[in-house]
């Protein structure tokens, strides 16, 4: 296999890392390129490069499009999600509801 000149700057970790990165639908590409600098693109060939055929064609319909993977397109301020009903932490206690 043709190893991507990308590819070939991280140990197995970081490619770990950042194929971790990419599956995960709230990390955007910015996230990647700030931690790794890796832009969208080199982010892409290094997916195709480590995932099987399958599983890129795979990983590539999912995120083509994805506002979530963009962090300009994203309506996510946050990037988490707390249900209004769940209990609150405070100084390590939880609280019960009222």
């Amino acid at each position: 296999m043709k190893k991507n000149a990308s590819v070939v700057e991280f140990d197995e970790n970081d490619l770990d890392r950042i194929v971790e990165m990419a599956w995960e639908d709230r990390t955007p590409f910015e996230a990647i390129e700030a931690q790794f600098g890796l832009s969208e693109q080199e982010v892409i060939d290094v997916m195709r490069h480590q995932l099987k055929p399958a599983s890129w064609r795979r990983w590539r319909e999912r995120v083509q499009g994805r506002a979530t993977k963009h962090a300009a397109m994203s309506a996510v301020d946050d990037a988490r999600f707390k249900a209004n009903r769940q209990r609150s932490i405070t100084m390590n206690r939880i609280t019960k509801r009222q």
